[in-house]
């Protein structure tokens, strides 16, 4: 019976090893520990790591294996386990156990590492908006504003503070964009599914971005082709009857190519008229738009190289049924077109710290439009050209930047019997010097630019960051700009009018000063992250073409400036992070920009002089739910004084306070992304936008006093579909 029971108890076998990190060879361990927690039984190695021991009737237990100087470990047993065999390897105390570190990215975030406060919005923040295009964008942003330009031809502009937008400098991916006949139109040329980021710098930029940046500088960085999805779709329709299809594709040639295609289809072929003035509120029309670039990725160089090109055609005007009627009636067409081919190389010196950039562009631009009787027709060739050297003096603490650039424009304007016909040739030479201590950063910087017509200019600037404390920076930042206005298509939606242009008798190039700064801070409440960042600029014109309405309500004279014209800008943003799934962000921002008009300094037409904003975003842990809510209140503001029927003027010159309201849910299932969201929820709308709209071409009709939306609540949905890219490893 003894025989029996032994023959028939469970054991358990093995050998215990030891490791002094994971490229060391293993060894047995002599003398190790072997015993079971809850039996107390245990057994010892022997010289070759070996043990034996006869598990209890008990189970299951608990086998733990230690040994001095390694790490202990345990092994659970079970009556499955009998006469089971083990291989056991403990680690060195020595070594540390592993940590794993989180980190939750932003959205929204302005880099505490660059010297300039460079606020960056990352492609997760488009997705919290329809984000059609461009000017789409920044609905969830207090920097920029976007303003409807008139109320029936749909085209929107950008705002930085307080300034047109184009005294900004728009760049896609540090080549100049959306400048000359692309000004007025052109934010719907980029759709956002293209984007990966943008970056908003307010005030004067680098010398290396080029002279134009007098209020900020928005660059757009396009998805890249070894990054970007092997397939991404986005679906989009809204009640309006805009519907829209995006298409984006990278892929990978061999090891040192990529490419990446980008593709939109857009199209609004319904008709609406909600405030029954007779006029469209929105043109009807189709945009196409495509991307494509090649990416090449050597050991001593890199080069890209690719084209854009878009085609816009819109029809706003009178509706159909007054069209129908017979008659004379109202129309504003559009047709814009563009193709631009670019090039990037960069080459990687021997010395560490210098390489050399060189950007090459080269554009085509045609612009047709139309506003009843008047006709606008615009043609442009574009080439730029910008190398630059990057090197260090001893160490990485100093950094310099010298480069060479060049500006070729041939553009041809003609508004019926005016005519702004140009040739511009600006070569221009640049350097810039970064210095980097463990508090101060500083970057000082001096291009010179010689214009074919207007001579020579210098633009010296400066940016500084110090690191007051662990938590606490301040910047600095103040330099010259300067650019040469095109007042026609700068101003083309004023055609919406049927007040008389007064073309400038000479044309001057618009020279500002911009000085400014900023204080941020960030902090812990509950122990939840937050920042409160604080900016003030100040821009002051030596120069500026000045767009008069106020002298004479029935001429709208252009010239150059005669008196004071100047800008402060104030922003006040607070973030907050009070869980991990809900981030709140809170801005006020305050302007006043003030202008000689009529002999008298005022603030400018359009601007409203307080703005709040509000942004609410969850995502739920599983990350399969996010909710956004977005609301803006924008603040009175002057508006120009219009000549009625009755030989009156207007007494309602300043605008109402009123608020917009935005909100988006979005359900994310593997591959597929759903979203419901809905625009000017709180269904503001402007009363009689269009002044004497009955009467289209008598000589009160004006068009442009457009503050709010014209039309009411916007509901949307669409689905987006994604296949990332496979990695070496075969992985997505």
């Amino acid at each position: 019976m003894c025989l029996f029971s032994l023959s028939t108890a469970a054991q358990v076998k093995g050998i215990i090893y030891g490791s002094k990190g994971e490229t060391d060879k293993k060894e047995t361990l002599y003398g190790a520990k072997v015993r079971l927690l809850h039996a107390k039984g245990g057994a010892i190695t022997g010289e070759e790591g070996r043990f034996e021991l006869i598990l209890p009737k008990e189970l299951p237990d608990t086998l733990v294996f230690s040994a001095r100087g390694y790490y202990s470990d345990t092994v659970i047993v079970t009556k499955k386990d009998r006469f089971i065999s083990f291989s056991i390897t403990l680690y060195s105390d020595l070594l540390l156990p592993d940590v794993i570190v989180t980190y939750k990215k932003t959205t929204h975030s302005i880099s505490r590492l660059k010297t300039l406060a460079v606020e960056t919005i990352s492609s997760g923040e488009l997705r919290k908006a329809a984000c059609c295009n461009l000017s789409e964008s920044f609905e969830t942003n207090a920097s920029v504003d976007v303003n409807i330009t008139d109320a029936v031809s749909g085209a929107k502009k950008i705002q930085m503070m307080g300034l047109d937008g184009v005294y900004t400098q728009i760049q896609m991916e540090n080549i100049p964009y959306l400048r000359g006949l692309e000004s007025s139109f052109g934010l719907n040329s980029i759709p956002g599914t293209w984007i990966e980021s943008i970056q908003i710098t307010k005030g004067t930029g680098n010398v290396v971005n080029g002279y134009e940046s007098m209020a900020g500088l928005v660059n757009l960085e396009i998805k890249k082709p070894n990054e970007m999805e092997a397939l991404f779709v986005n679906v989009y329709g809204n009640r309006m009857g805009r519907t829209e299809l995006n298409f984006n594709s990278g892929f990978r040639l061999n090891q040192k190519w990529t490419s990446g295609w980008l593709a939109h289809a857009s199209t609004s072929p319904v008709e609406n008229d909600f405030n029954n003035d007779g006029f469209r509120d929105i043109p009807m029309g189709t945009n196409l738009a495509v991307f494509n670039r090649y990416r090449y990725e050597g050991e001593s160089m890199e080069a890209q190289f690719g084209f854009n090109a878009y085609w816009d055609n819109k029809t706003g005007g009178q509706t159909n049924a007054i069209r129908n009627a017979g008659g004379n009636f109202y129309d504003v067409t559009l047709d814009s077109r563009h193709i631009d081919v670019f090039a990037k190389t960069g080459f990687f010196m021997k010395k560490p710290g210098r390489s050399i950039g060189i950007v090459y562009n080269a554009k085509y631009q045609t612009v047709q439009t139309k506003f009843g009787n008047s006709e606008f027709n615009g043609e442009e060739k574009r080439g730029y050209i910008n190398a630059i050297f990057d090197g260090i003096i001893g160490t990485t603490d100093h950094k310099y930047k010298l480069g060479l650039s060049g500006v070729y424009s041939d553009m041809k304007q003609q508004m019926d019997s005016l005519n702004a016909d140009r040739l511009e040739i600006v070569p221009g030479v640049f350097g810039e010097y970064t210095l980097t201590t463990s508090r101060l950063s500083l970057v000082a910087g001096v291009r010179a630019d010689y214009h074919n017509i207007f001579g020579l200019q210098a633009s010296p600037r400066l940016h500084i960051k110090y690191i007051l404390t662990e938590y606490t920076d301040v910047r600095f930042t103040g330099g010259k700009g300067w650019r040469v206005p095109n007042y026609m298509i700068d101003n083309v939606s004023l055609l919406a009018t049927s007040q008389t242009w007064v073309a400038p008798d000479t044309i001057l190039p618009e020279i500002s000063w911009n000085v400014g700064g900023s204080f941020s801070q960030q902090f812990k409440l509950f122990a939840k992250k937050g920042s409160i960042i604080i900016d003030y600029y100040h821009t002051r014109f030596e120069n500026q073409m000045i767009v008069d309405r106020d002298a004479n309500p029935a001429l709208i004279t252009f010239g150059n400036f005669d008196g004071t014209s100047f800008s402060n800008a104030i922003q006040a943003e607070l973030s907050y992070t009070p869980s991990k799934t809900i981030d709140l962000r809170f801005a006020y921002k305050y302007l006043d920009v003030r202008a000689t008009y009529g002999g008298e300094l005022q603030q400018q037409v359009m601007i409203p002089k307080h703005r709040g904003f509000i942004n609410i975003g969850f995502k739920s842990r599983n990350k399969r739910w996010e909710y956004d809510l977005t609301c803006s209140v924008f603040g009175e503001a002057r508006l120009p004084q219009v000549q009625l029927a009755d030989s009156t003027l207007t007494t309602d010159n300043t605008s109402q306070v009123y608020p917009i309201l935005n909100a988006q849910i979005t359900h994310v299932y593997k591959r597929w992304e759903f979203y419901l969201g809905g625009e000017n929820l709180t269904n503001y709308r402007q009363q009689n936008p269009i002044i004497d709209a009955e009467n289209p071409f008598s000589s009160s009709f004006n068009a442009t006093r457009i503050w709010a939306p014209v039309y009411g609540v916007n509901v949307y949905a669409g689905l987006r579909f994604s296949i990332k890219q496979k990695s070496e490893d075969g992985k997505e």
